[in-house]
């Protein structure tokens, strides 16, 4: 066994993210300035968006996103029961109602071929989580979007770097909601980006970001600029600071890097346990993809075990090796138990998944010794509680 503990995520910072962020607070501009800007449009380059907005988080720009489509009291957004939580509480703070379609058993993507079911003419929106960081079968969503007159808002928290048929998540013709938060595959600490190919949207999510103010501090108070600005509409304050986006601006260019190597911990965990009758392994889609491998998310199958899941994750705590727990299905938690009257039995995959889904840990910075001591830890839990 392991004699240190090993976490489920660490952010991997160097020597150039520290002194960015040093440099920043001894300029003496350390809020929205030019290193947002600079991260701004690299980030909307790597992707291939034509615009980028970047934000205090990835929730941030999804609240926006609805307000600047003007979701109001009464609409219906389709979405999937496995994501976090903010996915569909900002669905409801918007005064929309979230519906839920279940997931694809292996990919844990909702299922494209079940949407249409889920439509009616209350529907405004469809948001796809690209789950773990493998993209949803995007043409048929798309080709319903079209047919119905919906709005498509991928939520692309888990797929920086994610590919779906030879186009990065974020080129799309969609708005794309990305999240930098530490245990992403680049973190800013905390942030997000909004990328879209409709300028009016994006210079209104601008807007709303900050106050309505129709010119950013740091133009205001340059040596260029002028400290006068006027305001456009009633906004929020969800900008990014420059303090983190000196993270964001040398993270990115070894983001593809970070996946190379969540990708080989990934497979190596998929040869060493793809003989474990106790674990349903993370499964790739049929199409053309890139994986970014935010997250490695087997299921346990508790009928061959003694224990349940949130056990089997104690258990692996003992053996020194840290889990997530991504996610608990939206319809069991007890605010979205209580108010969207799911059936039993509507969301079967989705349910199944919820009580046996744990996550592994898988991070740029893990060795193949831990790899290997993830894998021996799991066959110690599954061997002293096999049934």
């Amino acid at each position: 066994m392991r004699t240190d503990f090993l976490p489920f995520s660490r952010p991997t910072i160097e020597d150039a993210e520290i002194n960015e962020v040093v440099d920043s607070l001894r300029s003496g501009w350390i809020t929205t300035g030019p290193k947002v800007k600079r991260f701004e449009e690299e980030f909307r380059s790597y992707v291939g968006a034509p615009y980028a907005v970047p934000l205090s988080s990835a929730t941030a720009g999804l609240h926006l996103t609805l307000l600047a489509l003007k979701i109001r009291e009464g609409d219906e957004i389709i979405t999937t029961p496995m994501t976090f939580a903010s996915t569909v509480s900002i669905c409801v703070l918007c005064g929309a109602k979230p519906v839920l379609v279940d997931i694809e058993p292996g990919t844990l993507n909702i299922d494209a071929a079940k949407i249409r079911a889920k439509i009616t003419e209350r529907t405004r929106a469809v948001i796809p989580v690209h789950f773990a960081g493998q993209s949803c079968d995007m043409d048929p969503i798309f080709a319903l979007a079209k047919e119905f007159g919906l709005a498509i808002i991928e939520d692309a928290a888990h797929a920086a770097g994610t590919e779906y048929k030879g186009q990065r998540i974020g080129s799309l013709d969609s708005v794309s909601i990305f999240s930098f938060h530490p245990n992403k595959n680049i973190t800013t600490g905390e942030g997000g980006m909004v990328c879209t190919p409709d300028e009016a949207l994006a210079e209104e999510i601008s807007l709303l970001k900050f106050h309505g103010m129709n010119r950013e501090a740091w133009k205001r108070f340059a040596a260029s600029g002028t400290p006068n600005y006027d305001i456009m509409l009633p906004g929020f304050k969800y900008n990014m600071m420059d303090i983190q986006a000196a993270i964001g601006i040398h993270q990115l260019p070894r983001l593809d890097g970070f996946i190379d190597r969540r990708t080989a911990i990934a497979e190596f965990y998929n040869r060493e346990l793809a003989d474990t009758a106790e674990l349903a392994l993370p499964a790739y889609a049929p199409y053309e993809q890139r994986h970014a491998w935010h997250l490695y998310t087997p299921l346990v199958r508790i009928e061959h075990l003694t224990i349940d899941r949130d056990t089997f994750m104690a258990e692996l705590k003992k053996e020194n090796i840290g889990t997530g727990l991504h996610y608990k299905a939206i319809h069991h938690h007890e605010y979205y138990r209580n108010t969207l009257n799911i059936a039993p039995g509507e969301l079967p995959n989705a349910d199944y998944a919820s009580d046996r889904i744990l996550s592994l840990p898988l991070f740029p910075l893990m060795t193949m010794d831990d790899a290997r001591d993830v894998v021996e830890g799991v066959k110690n839990v599954i061997a002293k509680f096999r049934k």
